[in-house]
């Protein structure tokens, strides 16, 4: 296992950070929806998002067991660095969403890790999310346009808007209140 998270404790910080972010975008709808519609062409939030993958990619490289490829860590630290530095100097594209698909990557192995073989039913909100994330992962780095056009879908009318806040917020109080009661 390369994370030593507790699924109580994954539960605790993944439902009130999505509790959190939707309950900023019901409250500040305008900012956040203003922010969101910038995002996909921001590069400087793709630098910042990129960066985080980056140092969060070689902690994992430096810290994991590699098995048979433990000899060939230098060099996964070495292409690592190398790409990060690549991609931030060469991709102009959507950047920030490329960046984003892989912090998405990255989040959900945790998450998948906390819930692996646990009895309870209720660990799949954390299983389900997990997938989630990486669907989505996978195809905002493939294609970076499809996180643009999904904003401006939900974006487009005030009802879409508050419901996918609201559902958010009630998936974040439903993960909050299984890792209260059960995963404790």
């Amino acid at each position: 296992m390369i994370y030593s998270f507790s699924l109580y404790t994954t539960g605790l910080l993944v439902g009130a950070l999505l509790l959190i972010l939707h309950a900023v975008a019901l409250l500040h709808a305008e900012k956040v929806r203003q922010f969101l519609q910038r995002l996909p062409r921001s590069r400087e939030m793709g630098a910042v998002l990129l960066t985080v993958d980056a140092a969060w990619a070689l902690t994992l490289l430096a810290r994991m067991d590699l098995g048979e490829f433990t000899t060939y860590r230098p060099i996964f630290l070495a292409i690592t660095g190398i790409g990060y530095f690549l991609t931030l100097n060469f991709v102009e594209e959507f950047l920030a969403v490329r960046a984003l698909g892989m912090l998405l990557l990255l989040a959900a192995e945790p998450l998948l890790e906390a819930a692996f073989l646990r009895p309870e039913t209720s660990r799949l909100l954390l299983s389900v999310l997990a997938y989630v994330w990486a669907t989505l992962g996978l195809f905002w780095v493939g294609k970076p346009y499809l996180l643009r056009d999904q904003i401006a879908w939900v974006c487009k009318t005030e009802t879409r808007w508050r419901i996918a806040a609201l559902a958010g917020a009630v998936y974040g109080l439903a993960i909050l209140a299984a890792a209260l009661t059960q995963w404790g």
